[in-house]
């Protein structure tokens, strides 16, 4: 065999044209704690629930702000009227409430408050 400096060429495979499953990632830092699917009808809360990551939560009602966490990547949209869990300088940096927003698309969540 001899080596070469042309790429390989892949062969054309009709399945990684579908489109891929949005995941919603949670870190600490650096750090990968987490990865799941996301389910457009669950909150960040909930997906890290159902990959094994505890977020801190109290009321679940945006009424506290024990479980804001940042966003780092992607979008998740914010109501049309703040929660008093959530002060608009934090929503402005990527805060968001997990225990009420609900991730669409592929998204990062530092579960670092963004203090």
């Amino acid at each position: 065999m001899t080596a070469t400096s042309e790429p390989l060429e892949q062969e054309q495979d009709p399945k990684n044209d579908a489109p891929t499953t949005p995941v919603i990632r949670f870190l600490r830092g650096p750090h990968l704690l987490g990865q799941i699917a996301v389910n457009p009808e669950q909150t960040i809360v909930e997906h890290a629930e159902a990959c094994g990551v505890e977020l801190p939560t109290s009321c679940t009602s945006g009424t506290c702000g024990t479980c804001t966490v940042s966003v780092v990547f992607g979008e998740v949209a914010l109501p049309d009227e703040l929660p008093p869990g959530l002060e608009a300088w934090l929503a402005e940096e990527g805060g968001r409430l997990g225990c009420m927003s609900k991730p669409h698309a592929d998204v990062d969540i530092d579960i670092m408050p963004p203090i």
